[in-house]
């Protein structure tokens, strides 16, 4: 088929490099538009949906996935009105709500807000640029031919391009299509039960619920195995509660699996009263078993190296880590400029080769600092005397760091060493595993 090509800004080859991308999640929108700016020609972006939803709950941006949209000329106060706008969270004690730590909200995942909402900010920005996104189109084989990879639809429909990017979330297709592996999940042993809902009249003027509608918060209760996160937004109009907690049920990988709320109820029975009753008030919730799997040891297609992952589909982030879109959106970045330094579409497994090894030790630090603040906030309180004071600094948020990254300028800077290693092992002929 002709797909038309979205208007370009000046391309670093000629003709411009042509990319696909799997999935139309907030990273296939991230790669999109990144490689839209640096002058790769989208030819388009391909979703399996017929139509999207306002699915989902709280979802995070930090500063670094900010400053690289910023960079593309996305306007991110489209994200910033619609988020939280609280200053500040609080870190309290599951019992009793005892302020435990008080950092600035940024410190955590930045601007927080309904993932429904800033998926379509996402899809507008897309669309702005003219990249056509197409629904109802489910991929069902990948060949890594040359001169260009190529997909099948469902339909039976071919297109290809110089790169395919695989988008496509923690349960890709790609995953084992691409990388001739199974990757099956792993339980980690924990479960979130959540809700999302506009509370109604009768919440608003209970004042043992209350106590959080007035005005937009973040709050997290932390105890042994356990934590709640509450984030309300638009002042009030509507209200996200999170409970994390061990599990070792069998129910499947899922985001729309019904939740207990008689099991909700009893998990909260010795939880902070000022924030138990709107959780007991609750109507329903979805029970979300959080599962991991094994770093992998490549995300680029093994034969001719032109098909890669990008986002949850290669390096899903726990909750507790608040950066797994933003780590999508630097992914999206790092390809981009990996694909302008090289020469010219000959040499586009030496830019998703470089991608890779430039990307994995940072999700890899990003994804363990989510299991440890986990870890700390489920065992800091275990066996503690009630009245012993817990110093802040063991329960603060540890994000600021990941902040001040601008993931294309270490990939610039970092090109010319990365790329070596790379050429030597095609040289060799034995490309080294990521982890």
């Amino acid at each position: 088929m002709d797909l038309q090509p979205s208007k370009l800004p000046s391309s670093p080859h000629d003709p411009p490099l042509t990319a696909i991308v799997i999935g139309a999640g907030l990273g296939g929108c991230a790669a999109a538009i990144a490689l839209h700016h640096h002058g790769h020609r989208v030819l388009c972006v391909l979703d399996k949906v017929r139509q999207f939803g306002r699915l989902g709950d709280s979802l995070g941006l930090g500063d670094n996935a900010f400053s690289l949209l910023e960079k593309w000329d996305c306007n991110v106060s489209d994200i910033k009105n619609i988020g939280n706008q609280a200053p500040d969270m609080s870190i309290r004690r599951w019992k009793d709500g005892k302020v435990l730590a008080v950092q600035p909200l940024m410190d955590m995942a930045g601007y927080i807000g309904h993932r429904g909402d800033y998926h379509d900010v996402f899809l507008k920005w897309v669309d702005q640029r003219g990249i056509p996104v197409r629904m109802d189109s489910e991929v069902v084989a990948y060949e890594d031919t040359e001169p260009q990879p190529s997909i099948t639809l469902k339909s039976g429909e071919k297109l290809s391009a110089d790169v395919i990017v695989a988008a496509d979330g923690i349960k890709s297709l790609a995953r084992p299509l691409v990388l001739n592996m199974q990757d099956d999940p792993v339980s980690s042993g924990y479960a979130c039960f959540r809700a999302f809902f506009k509370p109604d009249q009768s919440m608003k003027e209970d004042p043992a619920c209350n106590k959080y509608l007035g005005r937009d918060c973040v709050n997290f209760w932390i105890g042994p195995d356990m934590h709640l996160v509450q984030n309300t937004l638009r002042g009030g109009e509507e209200f996200n509660w999170i409970i994390t907690h061990k599990d070792d049920g069998d129910v499947p990988e899922s985001w729309f699996q019904p939740g207990d709320m008689e099991e909700v109820r009893r998990l909260v029975g010795d939880l902070d009263p000022d924030i138990r009753e709107i959780v007991k008030k609750t109507e329903k919730c979805l029970d979300w078993k959080i599962c991991y799997r094994e770093p992998l040891p490549t995300w680029v297609s093994p034969g001719g190296h032109r098909i890669v992952l990008l986002g949850d589909s290669c390096h899903a982030h726990l909750p507790t880590s608040a950066q797994g879109a933003s780590q999508a959106v630097e992914s999206a970045g790092v390809l981009a400029t990996c694909l302008d330094l090289i020469k010219g579409k000959e040499e586009v497994k030496i830019a998703t080769r470089c991608y890779e090894k430039l990307r994995f030790g940072r999700t890899r630090q990003s994804q363990t600092n989510g299991e440890d603040l986990r870890d700390r906030w489920h065992g800091v309180l275990k066996g503690a005397d009630e009245e012993r004071e817990i110093d802040p600094e063991d329960v603060k948020i540890k994000n600021r760091w990941l902040y001040s990254f601008d993931a294309e300028e270490d990939a610039r800077t970092r090109w010319k060493s990365i790329r070596g290693v790379v050429e030597h092992e095609f040289l060799t002929g034995k490309i080294n595993p990521l982890c």
